[in-house]
């Protein structure tokens, strides 16, 4: 029996609804900079440079916000490693595994520390699009990153307990979460933001850029293909040692090997290669293959 291929598919209906909502998250993520007193972005310690928004980065420093960076599925590299390649701007900056639980007292404690030199004022938050005030006097951290960066999962670290919705997929948050984290810091949760610039790329190689990072989700990336065969030119032999497959760094080889060994054929014993891609893409971008 073939495999069936409805969980790569893409959605038209949920693809047009991800394209009205993406829309919306540049505003959005400058409404969170204007409330917040304390930014953390979230960063995938596997590529820290690719997973920052230098465009947001220049609006926190112009506003004097305090930013903290988290490098996120730390348990994905060597930190000793990370360490030595990081830009000296990357500060400062924690390392935090989501799902091995670690880094998130000392993330706390930073947190805290920060506050302490934040002059408070009355709170300012957003509802629908309007910012309102209260007169609560609370801490407000705002945490932005790239989508599947694991903010949400980050938070509930944070918290001790699952409070905020988490996905595989990006853009997983479709809205902002105001959460506790303790009597005086309050912490908002947003969808994931990528550059404005980037939004409407329609490079192909721009598009599988960010697909690599987690920025596009498998499952609504154009030419899987093609992604599939930049992550074997970047990280040569990732793949093939992962999946136990030798094929000297011919994608196409990889595509038409592991298709076959899944069952993911087309009329005639073709090997579909789109939902072959996707799969291969998901393991991927879900941390099952390590760089």
């Amino acid at each position: 029996m073939r495999a069936q291929n409805k969980t790569y598919k893409i959605r038209k209906s949920g693809l047009k609804n991800i394209r009205k909502q993406r829309q919306k998250y540049p505003s959005i993520a400058k409404k969170i900079l204007e409330v917040s007193d304390i930014i953390i972005e979230v960063l995938d310690a596997r590529f820290v440079e690719r997973t920052r928004n230098l465009e947001l980065e220049q609006d926190i420093k112009k506003s004097k916000k305090r930013i903290i960076y988290v490098l996120n599925k730390s348990d994905l590299v060597k930190p000793k490693e990370i360490k030595l390649k990081l830009p000296e701007d990357v500060h400062p900056y924690i390392f935090v595994s989501s799902t091995q639980r670690k880094g998130s007292r000392e993330l706390r404690n930073k947190i805290k520390m920060e506050s302490k030199k934040v002059v408070k004022r009355e709170n300012r938050f957003i509802k629908g699009d309007k910012i309102i005030e209260s007169n609560e006097g609370k801490i407000i951290v705002g945490i932005i990153g790239y989508p599947n960066t694991g903010k949400s999962t980050l938070i509930n670290l944070l918290v001790g307990k699952h409070v905020a919705g988490t996905g595989a997929q990006a853009g997983f948050t479709k809205g902002l979460q105001k959460l506790k984290l303790d009597s005086e810091v309050v912490l908002i949760d947003s969808p994931g933001v990528i550059p404005d610039k980037d939004y409407s790329s329609a490079n192909k190689d721009q598009i599988a850029a960010h697909t690599i990072v987690g920025g596009r989700s498998y499952s609504q990336v154009k030419y899987p293909e093609f992604v599939v065969a930049k992550i074997m030119r970047e990280f040569p032999d990732i793949l093939e040692k992962y999946f136990k497959i030798k094929v000297k760094g011919d994608p196409e080889e990889l595509i038409e090997i592991l298709g076959r060994k899944w069952n993911f054929l087309k009329k005639g014993d073709e090997v579909n290669f789109d939902t072959t891609s996707r799969k291969i893409i998901k393991e991927w971008q879900e941390g099952a293959i390590k760089v």
